[in-house]
């Protein structure tokens, strides 16, 4: 597992190499990181910390077993055992259980003015987004990922008053971060956290640097998108140039580098976010995850229950699996879970045969061009199986030198094809899409003149190569254009439901700009992350729900901000039901995939719209309390809740009949046995006193839907209204399976407050 930037351009090839990595550790460790979950409520009296009890646990261990004592996060400690001592500490009254640690994965500018902050945002106009900006700066946007570069000028404290006396976070000092020069009003808290990692790569003495500082550029580009100052005339080497700014300018900002050159271990992330919580963050996103998980397994769900307690809005990536169904990640209903879409930004790039056909594409690449000849374009020729794809070494110098080589998208990272190619003499490259990556094109900073296409151009180019005596091209680039439509579509990449862990929850919960978006970046690594790329720049162009989530993180603390008593679950709620599904042509969302219409499966509420969730009328809130129901309706046991919310004595007194019946912003009803499906919701009043509200429906032609009441009256501020949806699966449906969407939204003059809902049926 690891951070959700698989798709910028070193996805592929990180998650390969690291499974090997893996494999090899597994079997020549003897001893392993193991997080365990201990009854805190035990500790004895005679011991004044808990750290002191935990590390009693170990006393007849080497004394360098203990890495970790968790406390807000987790009740419990991570410690270094063998399968010896992990059956001794599982016989243990006072353990609840003992987890093997897990490896996660990273997730991987114009969006401001697309999402419509550079517009005064309505009501907060005049003196009202003066007050809004003040209390921003009382806001805590904390970021784990890889670190932070903090001479980028994105981290500027300029006109910033000081730090809130309420902050407990501090930055560390190390050989090559120093506090005093390198954080500020801006940057207020800098950690890192590396035991599990280090014990982890410990046998092959692989080093990495350790310090706060970033040396990959994912977790600067990161926080930058969710909290950085603005920058003026901002590019990656002239394209996207203008100004670049974060969601929440005046937001503070706590980095938190729990994620290293192969993965982010559980372990790492658990104490990060277990600081973060003490540090007194009030929102935390992470752009990483890892598989599907029971949540008493998933490590960030646990870390984000406690987070959600404390009142900090939790924002995790979905992850960049798609489009292949149920690849979601981070899915637990107390966290936000973010899928990508584009934005109204494209980098155009030409691919002009010799038959003079002008195919169109997307690039980064910003040397020098082919010149005006087309030149010789060869594909999948040579003895090498693999040359289509431009693995390493696949290339033959004497068949490829002084020609543009046609390389098929798949198996290595697509800026390692164009290394590939440069390193046999290739003069450019066209990356052609498979059936696999479909109609999707991400733009990369090539080393060699590039161009991206879709699979169905890809195939004509193909084709082109394989019936000409004589195949020719010339590649030429577009620079920046905007406006683009439609917008948004969702990302290909973006991973999609529905939810394997809780099938009753629908997500994603929403999409947000997620594609070629530009933010700061580290200037110890080249824009492609290649060993190679020698080229330095202040600013990177990447893409993968590891981007789409720093926004809404940003956009969650204008919330916060905005209305400093709402609960993370109405700022969820109210991102959700705010979410548009119409693009800028007014017609339904589409899918980058195919470009077929897109599904609440793929897009979640819809995309995020930061100017309708500042004034959202009514939300759908949820209470702890609440989350520990939901957790009884799925018949964990008890130990499992506890391990969950770190309450003790935890009784299911009180379940819902069904996990769908929380009170979510958004519904997935399974027919099963029972035509019938009855779930209730409760809507708080955010808006103006006596408001009234009435219901429509949108519903597949073989469900019905009956809301009661039809129309709700909230007299007062605060007042809380319920009502029941009864969905009925119509007969002639049974003996197939399949799926539908609708949604139900609750209306006047001045809110529409949209709900998703999925329905899927199954043969019985």
């Amino acid at each position: 597992m690891g951070l959700n930037s698989g798709i910028f351009s070193r996805g592929i090839c990180f998650c390969a190499t690291f499974f090997i990595f893996h494999t090899f550790l597994v079997s020549v460790l003897a001893k392993k990181t193991y997080i365990v979950r201990v009854k805190h409520h035990q500790k004895p009296v005679s011991y004044s910390t808990h750290s002191e009890w935990y590390a009693d646990h170990l006393s007849s261990f080497s004394p360098e077993s203990l890495l970790y004592t968790y406390d807000a996060a987790y009740h419990g400690f991570a410690a270094v055992l063998d399968l010896e001592e992990v059956e001794s500490l599982r016989r243990l009254d006072s353990v609840i259980g003992v987890y093997e640690d897990r490896i996660y994965s990273l997730h991987t500018t114009r969006t401001p003015e697309f999402l419509g902050l550079d517009a005064q945002l309505s009501p907060w106009t005049g003196h009202g987004l003066q007050e809004l900006n003040r209390a921003l700066q009382d806001v805590v946007v904390g970021v784990l990922d890889t670190g932070v570069w903090p001479e980028s000028k994105s981290f500027n404290d300029v006109d910033m008053p000081d730090v809130p006396s309420r902050w407990r976070g501090e930055c560390e000092s190390t050989h090559d971060f120093n506090p005093k020069i390198h954080c500020n009003k801006k940057l207020i808290g800098a950690r890192f956290f590396s035991k599990g990692y280090t014990q982890m790569v410990s046998s092959l003495k692989m080093k990495d640097l350790q310090s706060p500082r970033d040396f990959d550029g994912h977790g600067t580009h990161t926080a930058s998108t969710a909290a950085g100052s603005e920058v003026a005339n901002a590019s990656l080497f002239g394209y996207a140039r203008g100004k670049a700014r974060g969601m929440a300018t005046h937001a503070r900002l706590a980095t938190y580098k729990v994620c290293w050159k192969t993965g982010c271990l559980g372990s790492d992330i658990l104490a990060g976010m277990d600081r973060a919580i003490r540090d007194g963050v009030d929102v935390l996103s992470l752009s990483l995850g890892g598989g599907s998980e029971t949540y008493a397994r998933d490590t960030i769900a646990i870390g984000a229950f406690s987070a959600m307690e404390r009142g900090i809005f939790v924002s995790c990536s979905a992850g960049n699996s798609g489009p292949a169904k149920s690849s979601l990640t981070n899915v637990a209903p107390w966290i936000m879970t973010v899928g990508a879409g584009s934005i109204d930004r494209d980098f155009p790039a030409f691919a002009t045969l010799g038959n003079g056909k002008k195919y169109t594409g997307v690039s980064l690449y910003s040397g020098k061009d082919m010149g005006k000849e087309v030149v010789e374009l060869v594909y999948n020729k040579g003895k090498n199986s693999s040359n289509n794809l431009c693995l390493a070494g696949s290339l033959d110098p004497t068949i490829v030198r002084g020609k543009v080589v046609l390389c098929d998208r798949g198996i290595n990272a697509r800026v390692e094809k164009g290394a590939v190619v440069r390193d046999a003499g290739g003069v450019g490259m066209i990356l052609a899409n498979t059936a696999e990556s479909g109609e999707e094109l991400v733009a990369d900073s090539h080393l060699l003149p590039t161009v991206a296409v879709g699979r169905k151009v890809g195939d004509k180019i193909r084709q082109y190569v394989k019936t000409q005596k004589n195949p020719k091209a010339l590649l030429g680039f577009g620079g920046t254009v905007v406006n683009v439509k439609p917008s948004p579509v969702v990302a290909a990449f973006s991973s999609r439901g529905p939810n394997t862990i809780t099938p009753q929850i629908l997500k994603p919960d929403i999409i947000g700009p997620g594609v070629n978006v530009l933010a700061a970046w580290s200037e110890a690594v080249g824009p492609t992350g290649l060993e190679l790329d020698t080229r330095k720049s202040r600013f990177n162009i990447i893409s993968g729900t590891s981007m789409s989530c720093p926004h809404i993180s940003g956009l969650a603390a204008l919330l916060k901000a905005a209305h400093p008593n709402w609960s993370p679950s109405a700022i969820k709620s109210a991102l959700m039901t705010t979410a548009y599904v119409l693009d800028t042509t007014n017609s339904p969302l589409r899918d980058a995939a195919d470009y077929s219409l897109s599904t609440p499966f793929a897009h979640g509420s819809g995309h995020v719209d930061p100017q309708r969730a500042l004034y959202p009328g009514l939300v759908y809130d949820a209470t702890p309390q609440d989350y520990i129901t939901f957790l009884c309706s799925l018949n964990y046991t008890v130990g499992m809740i506890e391990t969950i919310s770190k309450r003790p004595n935890v009784t299911c007194d009180r379940r819902f009949h069904d996990p769908g019946q929380l009170n979510y912003p958004s519904f997935s009803v399974l027919f099963g046995k029972s035509r019938v499906v009855r779930y209730s919701r409760e809507l708080t009043n955010v808006g103006a006193a006596g408001s009234v509200y009435k219901v429509s429906v949108e519903t597949p032609s073989n469900v019905a839907v009956i809301v009661k009441p039809s129309s709700l009256l909230f007299k007062m501020v605060g007042d809380k209204r319920r009502f029941t949806a009864t969905f009925v699966l119509k007969k002639g449906t049974n003996g197939s399976s399949g799926n539908g969407f609708g949604s139900i939204t609750w209306s006047n003059a001045q809110h529409q407050v949209k709900s998703p809902v999925s329905f899927s049926w199954v043969r019985v």
